[in-house]
């Protein structure tokens, strides 16, 4: 349980920079999506079948989330929140393989939660121009200036947190029922912690990535 209490482990240095689990971890699951989307969309067909078929109802019911979440107009946002969400949701479900997910790491939440931020701003100011997206922070009044924008800048801070505490807290409990029951090995617990609350968490981080973005544009 205390090295999910500690920084992530450093796994090997290269200069003065050090590449720790978390890293690795990531560019594990990276590698894993850039396989297999080569393989997946490998010769595909008029009619599909197997894997074509279960990645046409992925994007199709991705498209329509977009569409009923964002608006039919911002369908462009297909291909930044379908990897977000895979790489979320596989992140999180490496609790299962016995290692630190990357999520259990802040500067990952916060990374993600930073990109949302600036994606936000910059479509915000893109709908309203620099000066016109400024002025949309004294609404209702003037007054309220101050505190929208303290409550933008949360919006990150509690995007980023949310991811991390869950899957930390995840993580730390998994680890105590192994210390505890080291003989066994508790599937139910799994499937709460690693599989529902990480599916769950990735849900809800998407979900908020596009409401942000949405309403920034608006």
């Amino acid at each position: 349980m205390e090295r999910f209490l500690e920084a992530p482990l450093v796994v090997f240095r290269f200069w003065d920079i050090y590449v720790t689990e978390t890293v690795v971890i990531s560019w594990a699951i990276m590698g894993f999506l850039l396989v297999t989307g080569y393989v997946v969309t490998r010769g595909l067909q008029l009619r599909p079948r197997g894997l074509q078929t279960a990645l046409e109802m992925f994007v199709e019911g991705f498209k329509s989330l977009i569409s009923l979440t964002m608006g039919p107009n911002r369908l462009g946002f297909l291909s930044y929140m379908g990897a977000l969400t895979l790489y979320i949701l596989l992140a999180n479900l490496t609790g299962l393989l016995g290692v630190r997910p990357p999520t259990a790491d802040l500067n990952i939440t916060m990374g993600l939660a930073l990109l949302t931020f600036l994606m936000s701003q910059y479509y915000g100011a893109r709908a309203h121009g620099i000066g016109g997206y400024i002025k949309t922070f004294g609404e209702p009044f003037v007054l309220m200036f101050p505190m929208n924008i303290v409550g933008e800048l949360a919006r990150p801070l509690s995007l980023g947190m949310r991811l991390f505490g869950n899957i930390l807290g995840g993580s730390i409990i998994m680890a105590m029922i192994y210390d505890t029951f080291p003989a066994i090995i508790p599937i139910p617990f799994h499937v709460y912690f690693d599989v529902f609350v990480g599916a769950l968490q990735t849900f809800i981080f998407l979900m908020l990535t596009m409401v942000f973005v949405r309403l920034a544009a608006e």
